[in-house]
């Protein structure tokens, strides 16, 4: 991967010290299964078909033992799908395959996504007392309409009960929040955050409206079903969270992500920091010395290979040294920490001026970045 220079401007070779790739202390597992396919979601999920969750099991465990011993972990994250949408059993026997292949390190991060709707007080307990110590709660809104197009299952009353049953368990909890939907006003936004502040979350996420082709928002899109929100709007939808928030006390760590001082998530820094991850299930992704591979996306493929002893993954890529560097270096400029150049050349064994400075320079130039 070759950098984009301005016209007559030469990079030179950078220059590269050796150095050791971290090993996985962090492992993403995914668990594709959810009561409804919410029209903007482009995940692999898979909607009323609960039939498959046994295989689903089978097939994990299998894929779980290609780890030569447990390791140990700094965080794990369960995701989707809706790893809560799991019925009572099969969510024990799910737990229960977490601990057995996993060693939690000591002041670990242990997160699960899951739905308002369906998290009654036996899950709740049954996380908790699986180790987990992080909840992130796919909120999106507070006003009924929003929730409407959105095609969610919950209302206002369900989010604020679901929250106080966590917090007799689990009191790091993050909330999700969409805005730029159609429909949606920025006083509506704004009174979507003044609720989710009122909970107190330790953490809240704000994500902008993503319209993925394939998905049944961005064929509504197309026919003139569903009106997207006018960029401007969504700007001062955003500037809106990043005020709101901050004078609530949230400090923005990442360009969608607001956590109270100490509560940041570590798992998702992992990726942001360029370090080594692993994963599980269909369609994940893990990225391990310098090698990044994603799993099939069709759940049912993923089945039929994992099962058949055969390899599950759909694609592989082996990234240069340099092309690791350069990846790091763009990931975390995500991050409102930035990057330091001394943990930077650690890691990836780059001086980042010999590697980007023309391009550094004259981005400072024109006010897009500061190199202090």
């Amino acid at each position: 991967m070759r950098q984009q220079l301005a016209p007559n401007v030469v990079l030179a070779e950078p220059s590269q010290t050796k150095t050791a790739l971290p090993t996985a202390r962090s492992a993403y597992i995914h668990v594709p299964f959810c009561a409804h396919r919410c029209g903007y979601c482009d995940f692999t999920v898979v909607a009323r078909r609960d039939d498959l969750i046994g295989g689903y099991l089978q097939a994990l465990e299998l894929e779980l033992e290609s780890l030569d011993e447990p390791p140990e972990l700094d965080t794990l994250f369960l995701g989707g799908g809706t790893p809560t949408h799991l019925p009572a059993e099969p969510l024990s026997q799910f737990m229960e395959l977490i601990r057995k292949w996993f060693r939690l390190a000591d002041g670990y991060e242990f997160t699960v996504e899951a739905n308002p709707s369906g998290l009654d007080s036996d899950k709740i307990k049954m996380l908790a007392d699986s180790g987990v110590n992080r909840v992130s709660l796919g909120v999106q809104s507070f006003d009924s309409d929003v929730l409407r197009v959105l095609e969610r299952d919950h209302r206002r009353c369900g989010i604020v009960n679901t929250v106080e049953r966590l917090r007799s368990r689990i009191d790091n909890i993050s909330l999700d929040l969409i805005f730029g939907v159609p429909g949606q006003t920025l006083e509506s936004w704004q009174q979507t955050l003044s609720e989710a502040v009122a909970l107190e979350p330790t953490h809240i996420s704000s994500y902008g409206l993503t319209y993925e082709k394939g998905t049944a928002f961005w064929g509504r899109v197309i026919k003139g079903e569903l009106v997207r929100v006018p960029e401007a709007t969504e700007y001062e939808m955003y500037a809106t969270a990043m005020d709101t928030l901050a004078a609530a006390g949230y400090q923005q760590y990442e360009i969608s992500n607001f956590a109270r001082p100490g509560f940041s998530c570590r798992h998702n820094e992992v990726y942001w920091k360029g370090l080594s991850y692993l994963a599980f299930g269909p369609g994940a992704a893990r990225y391990v010395d310098g090698v990044r591979e994603s799993n099939h996306r069709s759940v049912t493929t993923w089945l039929k290979r994992v099962m058949a002893g055969e390899s599950p993954v759909a694609e592989r890529e082996r990234l240069s040294d340099e092309e690791r560097a350069r990846e790091a270096l763009v990931i975390g400029l995500r991050r409102c920490a930035g990057i330091e150049k001394a943990a930077f050349r650690k890691l990836t064994g780059f001086d980042m001026d010999e590697l980007a400075g023309s391009t550094i320079e004259r981005h400072c130039h024109a006010g897009l970045l500061e190199d202090d």
